[in-house]
């Protein structure tokens, strides 16, 4: 796939030490990176968006923290053309999250633009996962919550799904929840 040829040259080009170093006090030595600053990843998003699902898989299989996010951002400019898709792959690409940076992203800006005409489909995906064993899924159910942060009547069931994990014990998730409460001021 040339386009995806043509980016990982451009993430090489970009990378740096520096950008490397920024990214560790967040992400895991374990996780694959290429340390290259968000700044140049967004440069990226308007000259790939219409290259469609194939790359966004692509890009997603990597690994690389800064092919994923990426990946995720793409998909945010063109989950409208098919939200069914957009959100299975949401849902398939769940189980290798694994830091808050792509977590985060994948639940804000990956469905945003879907975010009210799928709302019954997106909170009851919060509702599946709050439950999950994986802190990083629980995370992802609480930040995906934020899309409704202005809609009065999802607030029941926000509340609902912060009641599950209120004494929750991982530091990720007790994150999500107070950015999401700081939210609604």
């Amino acid at each position: 796939m040339k386009q995806l040829a043509e980016i990982r040259k451009f993430l090489k080009e970009k990378s740096n030490s520096r950008a490397m170093e920024s990214w560790r006090r967040f992400v895991s030595k374990s996780e694959k990176c290429h340390g290259v600053y968000l700044a140049e990843i967004n440069k990226l998003v308007p000259k790939y968006a219409s290259c469609g699902f194939k790359l966004i898989e692509e890009l997603w299989k990597s690994g690389y923290l800064e092919e994923r996010i990426l990946a995720v951002k793409i998909l945010g400019r063109i989950c409208k053309k098919d939200p069914e898709r957009a959100l299975k792959l949401v849902r398939d690409f769940l189980d290798d999250v694994s830091n808050w940076a792509v977590c985060d992203t994948l639940a804000t800006q990956g469905i945003r633009a879907i975010a009210k005409t799928r709302k019954r489909e997106i909170l009851a995906l919060s509702r599946k996962l709050i439950v999950s064993k994986n802190p990083w899924k629980r995370r992802f159910a609480i930040v995906l919550l934020l899309n409704f942060k202005k809609d009065e009547t999802a607030r029941g069931e926000i509340e609902a799904v912060l009641r599950q994990v209120k004494n929750d014990k991982e530091r990720c998730v007790r994150k999500a929840m107070e950015w999401v409460k700081r939210s609604w001021k």
